[in-house]
């Protein structure tokens, strides 16, 4: 009864009632929404036992409700712009230009590097003891054709003399990318780099108990008779001269191709396509060429690149080159760009013995990635090379598909880019001094390549540029060789080249013996 006339004394409400009446409806709506859960829990059950059946359906029905996680929503990734406008006549760096990573968009990588990353170790070898003075990158100025500085994320560069073409323009965008990658990442460090073919640091010169420390010096190649540091070389972001497109691109283009044919339904032959004229050594394998009196079983054809450039380079797709069993790799005046466009063929190389090496052809085997062919007696090996393909078709097919998923796989543009991060690291390590900006250098940025750009250059340096920092730190870096393993390696190597030329040696006393 109380309760009734509390009820009708209108606005005059005790205190105490109105506590009891919110406090009624907190429990009523409690109350409500503990039938809605209970009711959705069990719909929740009903249709998970439905997928995982049993009489204990409804615990495990609880198990995996508890482990569900929600799906993260995707991060909106800032993209890195790039200031061409009106207003930046001056081509100037941004002040904002990132030097850091942003903590949330980071994460560190689970991937180990691939094996070739070991070289870096053996690359950086001569300066483990001693380290790198100012001194001794001084001396590499001789035929430097930059100096680069990277303070605090940024990149300057002191030009010394001119390059071939635009590889030096092209190897600095290449960096600059890497600093867009990874900002904040690469420490400081100042290095010396020339662009020409041919190494230049003469071991020979640096051995000894009263030798010199020899400088360290940046370039694309080097052999077993050089310290010069090899790094990749410009045509990763395009070679414009010539028409051929940034890695990235090529990689896929290049895959399309391998799927147009089947191996076993390639020409049987050996293909090679390229300027004979820059070296005595394609000189001679021109002699092989197919002719009226003797097939050695290749077919070889000179590249024109200025007639190639007025027909609109229709004639020299890579990708459409991919219709031969067989492709021959032969360096000209040092190490040839199109060794890592031969491999990706799927086709069996047929690699005439190299002098040189770039970072990642020291990662490959003979069997195991090409065919290994004699550099003084190229004619009689590349046909035996095309005998034994032709006659083990399964073990050739299955070599040029190592080779092809190497390229593919372990040389993808992410791995070059934790090439050159790693090396780049390492070689700060052993600096033994600050290093400071030269009194002529400048400021380099994307916008002060790209934007005065013109042309296939501009589309290329467009088409390559890193438009996202990474997501993920680079790969691990795996550890140096120990000297057993270094041995095994070139035990390994020189014991499947000399098998080869057992059996090219046996194949042809029988060729003489039938005449």
């Amino acid at each position: 009864m109380r309760f009734l006339s509390l009820l009708h004394e209108g606005p005059g409400v005790p205190q105490q009632f109105s506590q009891r009446k919110k406090g009624g409806a907190r429990a009523t709506v409690l109350f409500v929404f503990i039938i809605i859960f209970s009711f959705f829990v069990s719909a929740l059950w009903i249709d998970t036992s439905v997928f995982l059946g049993g009489p204990h359906s409804k615990w495990k029905a609880v198990k995996t409700l508890r482990n569900v996680e929600l799906p993260e929503s995707p991060r909106r990734r800032t993209e890195i712009p790039l200031n061409c406008s009106a207003g930046n006549l001056t081509r100037t760096c941004p002040a904002n230009f990132p030097t850091e990573f942003k903590a949330d968009d980071y994460r560190n990588a689970t991937s180990v590097c691939p094996e070739y990353f070991r070289w870096i170790h053996e690359d950086l070898k001569p300066w483990k003891e001693t380290g790198i003075s100012m001194e001794m990158v001084e001396r590499a100025r001789r035929t430097a054709k930059f100096r680069l500085v990277i303070l605090n994320g940024r990149a300057y560069v002191e030009k010394y003399r001119e390059a071939i073409q635009t590889r030096d323009v092209i190897t600095l965008w290449g960096i600059l990318q890497l600093l867009s990658k990874y900002p904040g990442k690469l420490p400081n460090l100042d290095l010396m780099f020339d662009c020409d073919d041919r190494p230049v640091v003469e071991a020979r010169y640096y051995r000894g108990p009263n030798a010199t420390v020899p400088p360290p010096l940046f370039r694309y190649c080097g052999d077993d008779s050089s310290l010069d540091i090899v790094f990749p070389d410009w045509s990763f972001w395009g070679w414009h001269e010539i028409n051929i497109k940034p890695w990235e691109t090529i990689l896929k283009e290049l895959k399309e191709g391998n799927q147009r044919s089947k191996w076993i339904d390639r020409e049987r032959y050996a293909y090679w396509k390229g300027n004979p004229f820059v070296a005595p050594t394609r000189q001679d394998l021109m002699k092989c060429n197919v002719s009226e009196k003797q097939d050695w079983h290749a077919r070889l054809y000179i590249q024109d690149w200025i007639l190639e450039s007025q027909k609109g380079y229709k004639q020299s797709s890579l990708a459409d080159q991919c219709i031969h069993r067989y492709k021959i790799y032969i360096e000209g005046w040092a190490w040839s760009v199109s060794e890592k466009y031969i491999l990706a063929c799927d086709s069996l190389t047929l690699r005439v013995n190299p002098r040189f090496y770039t970072f990642f052809s020291r990662g490959m085997l003979p069997m195991r990635h090409y065919w290994p062919i004699k550099d003084d007696d190229k004619c009689r090996s590349l046909r035996f090379a095309v005998e034994w393909g032709n006659n083990h078709t399964k073990e050739a097919e299955a070599i040029g598909k190592a080779a092809s998923n190497f390229i593919q796989d372990e040389m993808k543009m992410d791995y070059v880019y934790d090439y050159m991060f790693h090396l780049l690291n390492e070689y700060a390590k052993l600096l033994k001094y600050k290093p400071t900006v030269p009194e002529h250098a400048i400021e380099l940025c994307s916008e002060t390549l790209a934007c005065p750009a013109t042309g296939r250059e501009k589309t290329f340096m467009m088409e390559s540029m890193v438009k996202f920092q990474a997501e993920t730190s680079a790969c691990t870096m795996p550890p140096p060789y120990d000297p057993q393993e270094l041995d095994t390696f070139h035990k390994d190597k020189y014991g499947s080249i000399n098998q080869v030329q057992k059996w090219e040696k046996t194949y042809w006393e029988t060729q003489i013996k039938q005449i």
